[in-house]
């Protein structure tokens, strides 16, 4: 199992659309804020963006919706790194609403020099925690529509 930490959020109200449940958009976003999380326990914090320049750019990602969530919900994200390279890492996050698995988001994010414009590779200390937190992708990774 993954070491690094859940991220949690519970539904605003706002995110709540006409049908009465979470908007698509909102579990993208809550998506976003756990690569956040994730981006900060591997050494790719606010720190390190400002002094670099650079970050992760996220170039692909497969989003399956598996439940409704309704208004108020307390959602957890579990983060795990099942894949990455010189400069690319794959990220697979798993949502839950209340205990019940509700969502997936598999990404594919590069590492990005702002000011190059370009792709370059992480540094050391960040490569090798990424290889360390690396695990086996689950199931649904890597399958397509």
């Amino acid at each position: 199992m993954s070491e690094l930490p859940e991220f949690r959020s519970r539904v605003r109200p706002e995110w709540i659309d006409y049908n009465g449940h979470l908007s698509e958009a909102y579990y993208v976003l809550v998506f976003g804020f756990a690569t956040d999380a994730l981006m900060d326990r591997i050494g790719l914090d606010a720190d390190y963006r400002e002094r670099t320049g650079c970050s992760l750019h996220t170039v692909e990602a497969h989003v399956r919706y598996l439940r409704e969530v309704g208004p108020g919900a307390e959602l957890t994200v579990i983060s795990r790194i099942v894949g990455g390279s010189a400069k690319k890492a794959r990220i697979c996050h798993e949502m839950a609403a209340d205990g019940v698995a509700v969502a997936t988001e598999e990404i594919l994010a590069l590492h990005v020099d702002g000011e190059q414009g370009r792709t370059v590779p992480f540094p050391d200390t960040v490569a090798d925690r990424i290889g360390e937190l690396a695990e086996e992708p689950p199931a649904y990774a890597g399958r397509s529509l």
